[in-house]
């Protein structure tokens, strides 16, 4: 298994998201405000749905969103232990394909605990 550069990842997918704004404005305009709604704080606080969309991230299988989410899991405040567990969790429910990418994302959480400002 090749290791992924969760960091690269992220800032990867930031620039390619910015040219698919470019080509494609309203809809990702209209994802974006999904986006914003869906993990805006209401009866469950934004780190809490973090750690769901980390969670199904693992599930579904996609280290894109692995490193989307393990990073905006921690610029939210949440702790190892609570991203650890999340991963757990989607193990749980999504066996032994989920420990793989589960794997993915403790990679990615040790890539951006190590980074001292989490990029943007």
């Amino acid at each position: 298994m090749q290791a992924t550069n969760s960091i690269e990842t992220y800032k990867k997918l930031q620039n390619l998201s910015a040219k698919l704004i470019a080509e494609i404005p309203e809809t990702m305009a209209g994802f974006g405000q999904l986006h914003s709604a869906a993990v805006a704080p209401n009866a469950l606080d934004r780190k809490t749905k973090e750690l769901i969309a980390l969670s199904i991230a693992i599930a579904v299988r996609c280290n894109g969103c692995i490193a989307f989410h393990v990073h905006d899991a921690l610029k939210a405040g949440a702790n190892r232990q609570e991203v650890v567990e999340t991963i757990g969790v989607a193990i749980m429910m999504g066996g032994g394909p989920s420990m793989v990418y589960g794997c993915e994302a403790l990679e990615a959480l040790d890539q951006f605990e190590k980074e001292q400002d989490l990029p943007l």
